[in-house]
Order: C-alpha cells, then sequence, then structure tokens
C-alpha cells in the first residue's frame, strides 16, 4: 500500500532562493538538479557574444555596434535573472521546445490543455512550471513552501487567470526526462487535504491583508483555494445560472401577478400583502440585474406603497371605463357589487398568455 503523504513528497520541488526563479522554473520542470546559476550565466554569455557577433557585421566602427556595447545584456543581470532565450537554450539541450499558448498557430490546434505535458509561464521578472505527474496537474511555483495540487477542471481557469493578470503562457513539446514523481504517480493519485503557503506568509495574517500584499500569481493561486471539489463547484456554478435565467421575468409581469393575486378569493391581511410585495421587489431586482439595463435601477426603486398606489391606479382607469361604456349595466346590486366589479377588472386585466406562477 502505497503512503499517499510519502508520493507528495516524491515530488521535485525548489524553493525560491534570491532572484534564481527562472533556475527553479527549469529544475522543477525536470524534476531535478539539473540546471546551476553558473550553467544559466554561461549560456546567457554565449548568447551575448552571438548577439554581438551579428552586430559587428554591420561594422564595428558604426554607431550602433558602439552603442550595443555599451548597454548590459538582456540575457541576464546581477539580480538572477535569465531571458527566454535562456530558457529555451537550456531546455534545447534536453531536446525540449517552447510554444506560446496564446499564439494563433496553437490556437488554431485546439487542443485541451489536459491533453498536454507542462507549462512555463512568466510575468515580469518571475517565472514557474506547472507540470502534470501520472494524471494528475501541480502547480510547482517556487514562492509556494510546496506542489500544489491542480484538478483538470480548474487548469483551463487556472490558465486563463494567469493570461488575463499578464501572464505569458509557453507549451514545452517534447519528451521530458524520467523521474521518480512520474512513476509512483502514475500508480496512484494523490489527494492534497492542505493547500501549500507562500513562502513567508503569515498564518496570522488576516484574507484581506493577504489580498492587497500578493501579487498577480499569489491571486491566482489562491483562487483554487476557495474550491472544496473543482468539478461539482463548477456543476454547483452552472445550475445557479440556469435557475437564475429561468426566474429572470419583466416587472409588468410582476406587477399584473401582484395584482392577481391580490383580487383572488381570500381577504389577506396587511401582514401577508408586505410579503408579497417583498417578493415582487426582490425578482424584479433579480431581473434588473440579470439584464444589465437602466431598467435594473428602477425595480430598485419600487417599494409596497408605490406598488398599492399603481394598483388603485388601475382600479380607477377600469371604474372610468365601466362608466363610458354604455353595454355594461351602470346599476348592480350594492351587496353584490364590490365582488362584481373586482370580477370584470380581473378578466381585463389578464391578457391572453397568463404568465406563469
Amino acid at each position: 500500500m502505497f503512503d499517499r503523504k510519502l508520493n507528495m513528497e516524491s515530488i521535485f520541488h525548489e524553493k525560491q532562493e534570491g532572484s534564481l526563479c527562472a533556475q527553479h522554473c527549469l529544475n522543477n520542470l525536470l524534476q531535478g538538479e539539473y540546471f546551476t546559476p553558473v550553467d544559466l550565466s554561461s549560456i546567457a554569455h554565449q548568447l551575448d557574444e552571438e548577439e554581438r557577433m551579428r552586430m559587428a557585421e554591420g561594422g564595428m566602427a558604426s554607431e550602433e555596434y558602439r552603442t550595443f556595447l555599451q548597454q548590459p545584456s538582456g540575457n541576464m543581470d546581477d539580480s538572477g535573472f535569465f531571458s527566454i532565450q535562456v530558457i529555451s537554450n537550456a531546455l534545447g539541450v534536453w531536446g525540449l521546445e517552447l510554444i506560446l499558448f496564446n499564439s494563433r498557430e496553437y490556437q488554431s490546434l485546439l487542443i485541451n490543455p489536459i491533453n498536454e505535458k507542462a507549462f512555463i509561464c512568466n510575468y515580469k521578472e518571475h517565472w514557474f512550471t506547472i507540470r502534470k505527474l501520472g494524471q494528475q496537474w501541480f502547480n510547482l511555483n517556487s514562492l509556494l513552501t510546496g506542489p500544489e495540487l491542480i484538478s483538470d477542471t480548474y487548469l483551463a481557469l487556472f490558465l486563463a487567470q494567469l493570461q488575463q493578470e499578464g501572464y505569458s503562457i509557453f507549451v514545452i513539446r517534447g519528451n521530458l526526462p524520467e523521474c521518480e514523481a512520474e512513476q509512483i504517480l502514475g500508480i496512484m493519485k494523490v489527494h492534497q487535504q492542505q493547500r501549500p503557503r507562500l513562502i513567508g506568509e503569515d498564518e496570522a495574517q488576516s484574507s484581506s491583508g493577504q489580498g492587497s500584499a500578493l501579487g498577480p500569481i499569489e491571486t491566482a493561486v489562491g483562487l483554487e483555494d476557495e474550491v472544496v471539489d473543482g468539478d461539482e463547484e463548477e456543476l454547483r456554478r452552472a445550475l445557479a445560472l440556469s435557475r437564475q435565467d429561468m426566474d429572470v421575468e419583466d416587472e409588468e409581469a410582476d406587477l399584473r401577478r401582484a395584482i392577481q393575486m391580490s383580487m383572488q378569493g381570500a381577504v389577506m391581511s396587511n401582514k401577508s400583502s408586505e410579503s408579497i410585495m417583498g417578493n415582487v421587489k426582490i425578482s424584479s431586482q433579480a431581473a434588473g440585474s440579470a439584464a444589465g439595463g437602466p431598467g435594473g435601477a428602477q425595480t430598485e426603486t419600487l417599494t409596497a406603497e408605490e406598488l398599492r398606489r399603481r394598483r388603485q391606479a388601475y382600479f380607477d382607469r377600469q371604474s372610468q371605463q365601466q362608466q363610458v361604456q354604455p353595454s355594461i349595466p351602470q346599476q348592480v346590486d350594492s351587496k353584490s357589487s364590490g365582488s362584481s366589479g373586482s370580477k370584470n377588472s380581473h378578466s381585463e386585466e389578464c391578457p391572453p398568455n397568463k404568465p406563469s406562477q
């Protein structure tokens, strides 16, 4: 029987040291200590020299060449940052290739992200890896205290969130070197009970304080912390949206239904009337919010008192119409006039297609 905790511990995960995130990104991708800062610096110097030789072809006495020599390296700096060219060349040693995720060429292939092997993400000077081990995806960001399990459902959402935050995402193509975690996780999946935290994060810090201190990657990483089960949560959201669409009705339909209910059968108490008016107001606000138009703001001011005034105005109009129509008897028995008038007004109010209750 495999220990699930040991399965998670089999994943190689370099944590952040200084600004060497490019090194951590590569080693976490390859699942081992394959590159050191010296190795990456050597690749960067080689790229600098190749660029210098290309510039020298235009003449070593040219202004462009002298300007190039005065500029700092674009492939590395003293903080430990390395460019995408350095990372690409380092991966080329292992026969791996980088493809821009949001390029037109790649998007035209319509490939589901879960069918890929790994992604490298970059925002400003930070690099990190998302890799598939066995049949599960893991966020191997060096800013985290450990690997973060990502469900298949959440992977596409996570990548979309990173793109919105300004990240550049690259797809890894080629055969990654064999590793222990791939073999172990290929036999048994792991279940992560507790999400990893950011390195150095104060556990006593309030959630509001964390939100203000985190950058784009920390915000994106925290999204799945709120999801107990990604698949079930997405299903609940879809069901909630479908129910909301079915419940949306226009303001006039709500008003007609309230008038119809008030004229049916038994006499309602003032308390019950207030309850119905409140329900109409809530339904109208939901309709305005779903429509997103100016009508939503108007329904928010619709009160029970205003609804009663509209209903009284409706009764007044019905009374005036009865007085001007010669075919309708003007004299009715005093005992039945109230109920008779209510039934006539109710039958004229209802449209051909009765609104759903």
